[in-house]
Formats: structure tokens, C-alpha cells, sequence
């Protein structure tokens, strides 16, 4: 490899647009993006560095080589479920992730939903096309609490937003600690005890062994009447026909869904039709320039790793989790 430049492989979603912002790696690494099975098997070969923009399919696990050269495969999402195949992980290739890049965003969009729910600007919708005058009262998001579900960077700055607004914000993950702006973070398993206490129930969590199919009856059933859910994280973490029984019983005020089970959403599933429902194509995140910062962040990462140094956002294969 001495002298050589190294390969870099990028792997589109069929039909995606090319992952903007590499221009920066002209001259320094030889660059590919592919999208098709053929051209995918053709490159792998040959691949130092795999860049993942495609999370709707397997063709990377389908396509994973028996022998490879490659070192390092860098995921352009936050979530790394999708490269969580057995052949991927047993590899020992370095992993990292695009942490940071969706955070002020999708906490944008939670703050937002919030506020929906709060104001409850889907009923002034509704009423609004029935042409109908219908004063009442709505509720202030100050002093109202929330529990966010998995306390990594997205969910901080989730935390931090909220926070601003004047609610009271904890979190959840893999174990207690001190993490401002939280006003505190307790262990996973604390999750139905914490949850009668909370207005807002915001999902931001990974989804791993550990937290598919989460939020189940049991879950549901623990939550204080009147709450509302906001998921951001992964569909597979709500068992979606429990928050439709939630929703339909009035447990339930609302809940504001970007990540569902099976994406898209059908077009008959009765989650369209729920009065206190807002659901978004899984965009929570995703902002005007979104693609190139993409780009941009895995460019920063390559001149850490030309420099041999120590990459930022490694993820740890064992649990799919951020390394320590």
C-alpha cells in the first residue's frame, strides 16, 4: 500500500443522488460511488475505506466479502443498526459514525412537536378546514417534564433545548450519571418507574438488542394518562400496535412519529387517521445541507486517519454503542 492512494468506496441507496462534500479528497484518495449490487461486489475487492449512505436495504450484508482489505467503514448516520450484520461485526474494522451532525435538528423537531402538542395546533388545524370558531384553553411546556430515552449527543441537545424552554428534562441510559443539561440521567431499567412522572416521553435511543421493541403494553401502560411520545430514534422501539391501542384508549394525548416499524408507512395503517398523530417520512434530522455536512464530517475524520490518528465517533462493535 505504500505510495498508493487509498480507496474509498461510498455505497448510495438505489436511486440516491452521489454524497456531496468529498472534493476535498481529490488527489489524496481514489474515490467511487455506487448504488447497484454489480458495481458494489465489483469495488469491494478493492476497498480501504467504506462510506454507508444506504439504510434501506442489505446489500451491503448480502454483498460483505469473505476476504477484503478493508480497514475502516464509516456509517453517514447516527444509527449503526443496519451494519450490525455478524460478518461485519467478527470483521474488526474500525467503525464510526456521523454523532453530531443530526443533533440540533432532530431537537429542533422534538421542540417542536412539544409545542404542537402543548398549543394543540393539530386541533386548530382540524378546525381550521372545518371552518369552525373553537376557543379553548391550552397548556404551557414550562415546568412540564420530560424523559428522554437514550442520553448520547442527539438526546442532550434534545435536553438542552427543552431545558431552555423550562421543562424539566432527565434521561435514560446505559447507566446513571451526571450529564447537564439532564437533570439527571438513571440506568435503562429505571424506564417504568420514571415514566408516570413524565409529560413528554422523547425517543433518541439506538436501536440494539436491548431497546427493540421497548416501548411495549407494559410500557404504554405505565405512562401518565394524558402523555404524549415523540420518536426520533427507531421505529423497531415501539411496538406499533401497542401505541395504537394506547392511542386509541385515550392513554395517550398524542404522539409525534419520524421512525415507524415498516418505512414508509403503509397507506392504509391506521396511524394515519389518529387525531393526536404527526408523522414525518423519517426527516426529523434532516436539514437544508445535510448531505454535504455529511460529507464534510467524514473528510475532517480521513485527515485523522492520515494522519494515524486516533478517529472521533469510533462505535463499538460488540454493542453498537459510542466507545469509550
Amino acid at each position: 500500500m505504500a505510495g498508493q492512494r487509498p480507496y474509498v468506496l461510498v455505497l448510495n441507496a438505489p436511486g440516491d443522488p452521489a454524497l456531496p462534500g468529498l472534493e476535498a479528497l481529490e488527489n489524496r484518495a481514489e474515490v467511487r460511488q455506487v448504488d447497484s449490487e454489480s458495481a458494489l461486489v465489483d469495488a469491494l475487492p478493492r476497498t480501504d475505506i467504506l462510506v454507508v449512505t444506504d439504510f434501506r436495504t442489505d446489500l451491503l450484508s448480502r454483498c460483505w466479502p469473505a476476504e477484503h482489505r478493508i480497514r475502516w467503514v464509516h456509517a453517514s448516520s447516527a444509527g449503526v443498526d443496519a451494519l450490525m450484520f455478524p460478518a461485519l461485526r467478527e470483521s474488526g474494522v474500525v467503525l464510526t459514525n456521523a454523532r453530531g451532525v443530526f443533533d440540533r435538528g432532530i431537537a429542533e423537531y422534538v421542540l417542536g412537536a412539544v409545542l404542537l402538542f402543548a398549543k394543540d395546533t393539530l386541533g386548530n388545524l382540524r378546525h381550521q378546514r372545518a371552518h369552525r370558531w373553537h376557543h379553548r384553553n391550552t397548556r404551557l411546556i414550562d415546568g412540564a417534564r420530560a424523559l428522554v430515552v437514550g442520553a448520547g449527543s442527539i438526546g442532550e441537545e434534545v435536553a438542552r433545548l427543552l431545558s431552555a424552554a423550562g421543562m424539566r428534562v432527565c434521561g435514560t441510559a446505559r447507566s446513571a450519571r451526571e450529564q447537564p443539561p439532564f437533570e439527571a440521567v438513571y440506568p435503562n431499567d429505571a424506564l417504568l418507574e420514571l415514566l408516570p412522572e413524565q409529560d413528554y416521553v422523547v425517543i433518541t435511543a439506538p436501536l440494539t438488542d436491548t431497546t427493540r421493541g421497548l416501548f411495549d403494553r407494559r410500557a404504554f401502560a405505565a405512562m401518565r394518562e394524558g402523555a404524549c411520545l415523540i420518536n426520533v430514534g427507531r421505529g423497531p422501539i415501539v411496538q406499533t400496535d401497542a401505541l395504537v391501542e394506547a392511542l386509541e384508549s385515550g392513554r395517550l394525548t398524542g404522539a409525534a412519529l419520524d421512525v415507524f416499524e415498516e418505512e414508509p408507512l403503509p397507506a392504509g395503517h391506521p396511524l394515519w387517521d389518529q387525531p393526536g398523530v404527526m408523522i414525518s417520512a423519517h426527516m426529523a434530522g434532516d436539514f437544508d445541507g445535510w448531505q454535504r455536512a455529511l460529507g464534510e464530517q467524514f473528510v475532517a475524520n480521513f485527515d485523522r486517519w492520515e494522519r494515524g490518528e486516533v478517529l472521533f465517533n469510533l462505535i463499538d462493535l460488540e454493542t453498537g454503542f459510542p466507545a469509550r
